[in-house]
């Protein structure tokens, strides 16, 4: 969660983009226009037109949700990177329609420490600085970053849109707002519509996948690059999956298997080669350069737990996170839900209230919503207001919420804590643990944290990996962590002159 409040967003500022993809579902409508990848037509849910439109309107919620990682020199490494990649893909080819070949493209890093990159129609694409850090070299970015021009080209979400089942409607980046409210929609809390929004970007089929792994490498050879090495990639990916108890995250669920992924990259790097592609170019050096000093793993400076207690030192507050309970720390909120994903506490920006009763209506006075009972609640001499109310969902389950509002630091907060009213009386504990125990936070430890960079090194002697790594880890990281990062194993043999990605606090 970030200082400003600029970056948190009613529920109701979604409207607008829910409202594109409504008109075009509710009319059944579709187009028939050009494939750029393949040449032919085709139908599609939107025009290209709208794809752009879409992309526009949806690149400011990601921002907003996400946040930019805030280093001009790298963000502008990786456009001129990406764009290189873009010259060779099919909306730069002759013969390819004008409408797509002036298409401008927008490359971004977003401040998460989540592996992942994902691309919007209209030619939006994003690249965390956690899949930055798991990265050697050019290379290994190019092929990524083809496979998501891949996506565009192909126009894999407007294709996606058209299958799903009618009446289904899937919001890309939606899930962004279904975060806010875990378990259930936002929508379907505030009972003002149908519209859903539970899926963390579209899915993709894994033949729109397999498309876009060709498509990446076809780009990336074309260009220069080694392809192969975007096999390392898979490899790490493995290890995610496998550190990570053998399921991949949800953002690569509907992917192809990352071993059969690895051995295809490796086949159609071949391929490209007989077909003249020399693909030299690896860029090591430069790649290591421009992540020195990114941070890596979770930002403490914008909130961090420890010891069942979260604490943001950019705003100084605390409050305790109850037992067994997870916690996901976005630019816009807090959120934390225990294992069942039954009882869940969202923590916001009011943005726009002057008061702390005014944070809590901003919620409360919305359509669905019914007031049982309100009033006074301050928090550690901090001026608080608060409201348990109920509000039914779409499949008639009633909901119950406790919103309490604070006013600390000259800002004004807002605590969401809900479960469905058969088992709140279960989490009721929780909620008032969670509200009653906001303070301000005064630890100097605490609020003076600083987050894990990495720190690129040449090894000056050889020796096993892991004797290079420091013997007490910065905070948060772990041998095996730095190894994948690496793509080494621990025990490995690194050999004088070989660059390192190590951690440093």
């Amino acid at each position: 969660m970030k200082r400003t409040a600029t970056n948190s967003r009613p529920l109701k500022a979604w409207f607008p983009l829910f409202l594109v993809f409504i008109l075009v579902y509710t009319s059944g409508c579709m187009t028939l226009e050009e494939n750029p990848v393949s040449g032919n037509r085709r139908a599609f849910a939107f025009t290209w037109q709208q794809e752009l439109q879409i992309g526009a309107e949806a690149d400011q919620e990601i921002i907003a949700q996400y946040g930019l990682y805030e280093n001009e020199d790298l963000s502008n490494y990786i456009t001129e990177l990406s764009k290189i990649v873009l010259e060779q893909s099919h909306m730069r080819r002759e013969g390819t329609s004008q409408q797509f070949r002036d298409a401008e493209f927008t490359f971004r890093v977003i401040n998460s420490d989540i592996v992942n990159a994902f691309a919007l129609p209209g030619g939006y694409i994003y690249f965390s600085r956690g899949l930055l850090a798991h990265m050697n070299n050019e290379a290994q970015l190019a092929v990524v970053i083809g496979h998501e021009i891949g996506h565009v080209a192909a126009r894999h979400a407007s294709q996606r849109i058209l299958q799903q089942q009618a009446g289904q409607l899937i919001l890309v980046g939606g899930a962004i707002a279904g975060q806010e409210l875990f378990g259930m929609s936002a929508e379907s809390i505030l009972n003002i519509g149908s519209m859903t929004a539970q899926l963390l970007f579209l899915s993709y089929s894994r033949d729109n996948e397999r498309e876009s792994d060709r498509l990446g490498v076809e780009y990336s050879a074309m260009a220069g690059f080694d392809a192969s090495e975007g096999a390392a990639f898979f490899r790490t990916l493995q290890r995610l999956s496998a550190r990570a108890g053998g399921t991949l995250p949800n953002h690569l669920s509907s992917h192809p298997d990352p071993g059969d992924r690895e051995q295809s990259m490796l086949q159609m790097s071949q391929e490209w080669r007989e077909r003249g592609f020399e693909q030299t170019r690896r860029n090591e050096r430069q790649y290591m350069e421009m992540i020195d000093g990114m941070v890596l793993g979770q930002n403490p400076r914008e909130g961090f737990v420890e010891n069942s207690m979260f604490y943001h030192p950019e705003l100084e507050f605390q409050y305790p996170v109850p037992s067994g309970w997870n916690v996901q720390n976005m630019p816009s909120q807090v959120a934390m839900f225990d294992s069942q994903q039954q009882g869940i506490s969202i923590f916001t920006f009011a943005q726009g209230a002057s008061s702390a009763r005014q944070a809590v209506e901003q919620f409360t006075n919305q359509e669905g919503i019914t007031v049982i009972s309100a009033g006074n609640a301050n928090l550690n001499n901090n001026p608080g207001y608060r409201a348990i109310a109920t509000a039914t969902n779409q499949d008639g389950t009633e909901l119950r919420f406790m919103v309490q509002g604070v006013e600390f630091g000259g800002q004004y907060f807002r605590f969401i804590n809900y479960s469905t009213s058969a088992s709140y009386e279960q989490y009721e504990s929780n909620f008032t643990q969670i509200v009653e125990g906001f303070r301000r936070l005064t630890d100097s430890s605490k609020l003076n944290v600083q987050p894990v960079r990495i720190q690129v090194v040449t090894a000056d002697r050889t020796g096993s990996f892991q004797s290079f790594l420091p013997s007490e880890m910065p905070m948060g990281m772990e041998p095996e962590e730095m190894a994948i990062i690496n793509q080494l194993n621990l025990n490995d043999t690194v050999t004088r002159g070989q660059r390192l990605k190590l951690p440093v606090q």
